[in-house]
């Protein structure tokens, strides 16, 4: 147990003094690398995660796979340092150098990160000197421990007469270490996040008037209780992405180039967005990882410049077939340019709901194209569009086993009931309610099909949009009481119907007919 603590203890320094140096780099010395251990460590994990594992994640933990990722990271660390601790209680020289060695792998995942050069290594060297010598210390110090309780062996000179006082001033001291650790780890964490209102430049220049706006008419959106609402909150907007931490990223600072097969590359800044003549448009998003009948969609009003009116500024080349958009952390996606240059509202935008956008979701200046998935083309905290070629260039996610193009699939959600529910008649019928989408495209018809009965045709509610979800609602009658399942397909504008084979995600989205079990009072 000592030995174990005294290890924990141990690693416990090593991130607290890390990530205290790495957030004081970062902040003040504006590293553009990644200088934590921490973080450098769970991104090369993600980099390196296969399709399977992280559809596993998703659909495990949702919107909460970086805080599993960071227990998790949390539980193995800690057992692996008990078990250098207790290693180095036997053999000194071979523990302290394994706990080295653990601290090389945190450099070379430091190195592996966009941006990140060999100065950014400092913190996380400093701090794995740090642990090796409390490790060596306390295990000093746990080795005299036994030795004042061995009655055969002769007592060091430093241990005390008293095994069992030893012992607590052991467990005292180990136990306070790792206190000091944890709490350098909080304040890393605090140091580097603080201050992080980074809307106030979007408020201070205020948000240009667009052009066009969009509303939302009456008829699109449904009083019908647990009904998905047309537009999706800020808040709860599903967020999807592989930064561990959010970007801070100061709109002052910020510059988008657009470099590649152009005529001419160019540079704008924060304020020439701005400066530009704005449009508004109401864009459903999909997360590629979503299963059926899953919540990793949402729907809003975005206020941006179209991408393709900055794409005719640089002059792409006729060659070019793709752009691949670049975030600030060094995330990247491959979009083919006709959704870029084409009549979509596809947008650089900087406003979501009528608010700048949230740092979760790209402040300053993320990418939404209308009928693509997320991983493909809705880039958050972008910097850069390359224009290029699919044969020369390739988004994050297709060398790990994604399709290259990723267009959105005709799909339909029940929202009401949700699986295991009940619902009560009213008149003797009951209503089912839920959501279809085929951004581009649109809804044409959504049906619904109660336990082994025919297809029924649902009621659409209004689609202002063809690149936003539509809201249906199905009343069936004469409900009887019981059990029973209830499914839905949709078909798109283009008369594609839903397939019923079931697929997962991965390498280019879910198909099957989402189906839910509920009951009728």
């Amino acid at each position: 147990m000592p030995a174990a603590l005294a290890g924990i203890a141990a690693g416990a320094a090593t991130l607290g003094v890390a990530e205290v140096l790495a957030a004081v780099w970062t902040r003040w010395l504006s590293s553009a690398g990644t200088s934590s251990p921490l973080l450098a460590v769970g991104g090369a994990f993600v980099d390196r995660t296969p399709p399977w594992l992280k559809d596993w994640a998703i659909e495990t933990f949702g919107t909460a796979d970086k805080l599993a990722l960071g227990v998790g990271m949390g539980v193995t660390l800690t057992v692996a340092c008990a078990a250098l601790g207790l290693l180095t209680l036997r053999r000194r020289q071979l523990g302290a150098g394994l706990f080295g060695l653990v601290g090389v792998i945190g450099a070379l995942a430091v190195l592996s990160r966009p941006a990140s050069g060999v100065l950014d290594l400092i913190p996380t060297v400093v701090g794995v000197v740090v642990g090796v010598r409390v490790l060596t210390a306390l295990r000093d110090r746990v080795a005299h421990m036994v030795d004042a309780a061995e009655p055969t062996r002769p007592p060091h000179p430093s241990a005390t007469t008293s095994g069992g006082s030893s012992r607590r001033g052991v467990l005292l001291g180990a136990g306070g270490v790792a206190g000091l650790g944890v709490l350098g780890i909080a304040a890393g964490q605090v140091l580097s996040t603080a201050g992080r209102t980074v809307q106030r430049t979007a408020e201070a220049l205020g948000l240009p008037t667009p052009t066009r706006t969009v509303s939302v008419p009456d008829g699109a959106a449904s009083d019908v209780a647990g009904h998905s609402a047309y537009l999706t909150d800020n808040e709860t907007f599903y967020r999807i992405d592989t930064a561990l931490r959010v970007p801070r990223v100061e709109a002052e600072g910020w510059t988008l180039r657009v470099t590649g097969m152009v005529d001419e590359e160019i540079e704008i800044s924060y304020a020439d967005l701005l400066g530009e003549e704005h449009v508004e448009a109401l864009v459903t998003l999909t997360c590629v990882s979503n299963q059926v009948g899953g919540d990793l969609v949402g729907n809003a009003r975005w206020q941006g410049w179209p991408v393709r009116e900055l794409l005719e500024r640089a002059g792409v080349q006729p060659e070019a077939d793709m752009v691949l958009s670049r975030s600030v952390d060094g995330w990247t996606a491959g979009t083919p340019i006709e959704a870029l240059t084409d009549d979509r509202n596809a947008l650089l935008a900087v406003a979501m709901n009528g608010e700048p956008l949230p740092a979760e979701h790209g402040y300053p200046v993320r990418m939404v194209v209308p009928g693509l998935y997320g991983y493909v083309s809705a880039t958050k905290w972008v910097t850069e569009l390359k224009v290029t070629r699919f044969d020369a260039d390739e988004g994050y996610w297709t060398p790990r086993g994604w399709s290259a193009r990723g267009p959105i699939k005709t799909a339909s959600r029940i929202d009401v009931p949700r699986s295991g529910g009940e619902l009560a008649p009213s008149g003797g019928e009951v209503t089912l309610a839920g959501v279809a989408w085929a951004q581009h495209r649109g809804i044409e018809r959504v049906e619904v099909q109660v336990d082994d009965g025919d297809w029924q045709e649902a009621t659409l509610l209004e689609e202002p949009t063809v690149d936003s979800w539509r809201l249906w609602t199905y009343a069936w009658p004469d409900a009887s009481s019981g059990q029973h399942t209830a499914r839905v397909r949709a078909t798109d504008a283009d008369g594609q119907t839903q397939t019923e084979d079931t697929a997962p995600p991965a390498p280019d989205g879910a198909t099957g007919w989402h189906t839910v079990e509920f009951s009728v009072a």
